[in-house]
């Protein structure tokens, strides 16, 4: 039985990148069911502003009653009383505490340095909880919140993943000489399940040395899982992924126990939208994560050695990475490439 997928195409390039991601799917005869949704501060605007959340009621239904989730990229506005984000919002939703954004180097942009890791998020908790109050009118706070249940879930499944994926090193990212409180549990957490892996060696480094060693010697973090809270995270994923040429380049999955939402990991870029300029990479590759998700491994691993190969190539490519493709030029000759590795 075909499972089901619930599409998101999202605001600014978002509807551009998505098309082009479905289009090189559907090329490749994906037999999964897509169902288009709608979501973002674009239809909120246009709905005059009546919910309280950027995805509609019927979109989430659609969600709740899909295997898999794809999100376009959305924009989150910086007003006063707008809704949270729509990742924040379905992470939290659908309990996807792992954000898990596999960076890689590509020989053609980054000549001379070779550089493949994955960063492993918690997704739920941290300052992204949201948690906040003003104390004065001149003063307010935000709450790091951090549970031991939701430290070891996101720890074993980065060890998880390292098995998977035999990698045989991990780095846990901490502020613990300051928040001894919140990330001495994340640290017991590492160290309980690091005594149930013996075979990966771990060890911890500060967020604020972890960023200056990400800038004089990337390649030290070659090979290894890369492991931390919400924000430290999210910050140091930003970091590795200009290390490999372009953030249109990175992809993201969040996973939960049962449900997973992929995305390509930059923003919506509203500056461009409508232009045809956005590199469609990184939603093609969450496109064929998501495909090997919902069972069809052979598309998925196609699309993504395709990807590689015309980025290498760098014929068909977008302006960001030295080319002169538009975003469907780009697509198309991944579509083809694809193809002709699932005819092989």
């Amino acid at each position: 039985m075909a499972k089901k997928a619930a599409v998101i195409r999202g605001d600014g390039i978002g509807p551009e990148v998505v098309d082009a991601m479905l289009s090189v799917l559907q090329e490749c005869n994906l037999q999964s069911e897509i169902v288009m949704c709608e979501a973002g501060s674009e239809q909120w605007e246009k709905n005059s502003k009546r919910d309280e959340t950027y995805i509609p009621d019927a979109t989430m239904d659609e969600l709740e009653h899909a295997d898999a989730c794809f999100k376009g990229p959305t924009t989150t506005l910086p007003i006063p009383n707008a809704p949270r984000s729509v990742a924040v919002t379905l992470r939290q939703k659908f309990n996807l505490y792992a954000n898990i954004r596999p960076c890689s180097t590509f020989e053609r942009l980054t000549p001379g340095r070779n550089l493949e890791c994955v960063c492993f998020r918690e997704a739920t908790e941290g300052l992204y909880s949201g948690v906040e109050a003003q104390i004065t009118p001149d003063s307010a706070i935000a709450i790091r919140k951090i549970t031991r249940p939701g430290c070891a879930r996101i720890v074993d499944a980065s060890f998880a993943w390292a098995r998977q994926h035999n990698m045989k090193r991990l780095v846990a990212i901490t502020k613990r000489n300051i928040l001894k409180m919140t990330d001495g549990i994340f640290w017991e957490e590492v160290l309980r399940a690091s005594e149930q892996n013996p075979d990966i060696k771990v060890s911890e480094i500060y967020i604020d040395n972890m960023s200056q060693q990400l800038v004089i010697a990337p390649e030290q973090f070659n090979g290894a899982v890369l492991l931390s809270t919400n924000l430290f995270m999210d910050i140091i994923s930003e970091l590795v992924s200009g290390l490999v040429g372009s953030i249109g380049l990175i992809h993201s999955a969040n996973m939960g126990d049962s449900y997973a939402m992929f995305e390509a990991a930059h923003g919506s870029a509203p500056d461009i939208a409508g232009q045809k300029k956005a590199d469609p990479a990184a939603t093609i590759l969450a496109g064929a994560w998501m495909a090997e998700y919902l069972g069809e491994a052979d598309i998925g691993g196609a699309v993504r050695a395709a990807t590689k190969q015309v980025i290498n190539e760098g014929k068909s490519v977008t302006a960001d990475i030295g080319g002169t493709a538009d975003t469907d030029k780009m697509a198309g000759a991944i579509a083809s490439a694809a193809l002709a590795l699932l005819r092989k």
